[in-house]
């Protein structure tokens, strides 16, 4: 029988892995710089401790009823707006809903697949870093997309980003690979936005403003779907 309450082991969530060489970093440079002014250390070991909270990776229980589109990221949702994909993604010159999730800083950055689905192809495209939760930073920052086509035959975009201070879109999944929904697929490092394009026929279930959660929050019904609550799920 573990001494930690449950409570407390819940609210302490592990650190991914990409985190560590920064915090450590932090960490040695607030000893080091601390010698010639102690100020300076509080405040390196302050810009620690919100690393910490930043790379967190916490457990997330994920819906998978098919038909069902989760939040790859948390955030704030913005306006749902019908546009035209990035021509990086191949998804044609139709317009489609595309929902975005802006990170702060103190989000988690850990990217979850929003279906169950095939990747059919990652496309990287170098850019500027203008602040993601302007609307043209769909447009003009750096970016990552990921095409997936689910096993109905649906095909959706999931585009990974940059913003102001994002300078480093992390990467996990190739070309080919199955991902299940809620799993992890990326990161960004340091402040953006994800967005999701939805097929055509889509039922939009979030609104602006609205808090998502990463592999739990329910963005979108895919064409067809046939919601049947209570859901079941998937820890990840």
């Amino acid at each position: 029988m573990s001494l930690v309450p449950r409570s407390v082991r819940e609210a302490i969530h592990p650190v991914h892995s990409a985190g560590w060489p920064f915090i450590a970093a932090t960490i040695v440079l607030a000893i080091a710089l601390g010698i010639l002014w102690q100020p300076l250390f509080w405040i390196l070991l302050v810009v620690a401790g919100w690393m910490l909270v930043f790379f967190r990776d916490p457990t997330r229980v994920s819906p998978i009823a098919p038909g069902l589109v989760i939040s790859p990221a948390d955030g704030r949702v913005e306006p749902p707006v019908a546009v035209v994909p990035p021509l990086e993604l191949g998804l044609g010159p139709e317009p489609r809903q595309r929902i975005s999730v802006f990170m702060d800083i103190f989000d988690c950055h850990i990217n979850r697949a929003p279906v169950a689905a095939r990747i059919t192809r990652v496309a990287y495209k170098p850019g500027k870093f203008v602040s993601a939760d302007l609307d043209k930073a769909s447009e003009d920052n750096e970016r990552n997309g990921f095409v997936m086509e689910t096993p109905e035959g649906h095909t959706l975009g999931v585009v990974q980003v940059a913003g102001l201070v994002a300078r480093r879109i992390l990467v996990w999944k190739r070309e080919g690979a199955a991902v299940a929904q809620g799993e992890r697929i990326g990161m960004i490092r340091f402040g953006s936005r994800l967005d999701v394009y939805l097929p055509s026929g889509s039922t939009v279930l979030v609104a602006a403003g609205q808090r998502a959660i990463a592999g739990e929050t329910v963005l979108a019904h895919l064409p067809g779907a046939a919601p049947l609550p209570p859901y079941p799920t998937r820890v990840d």
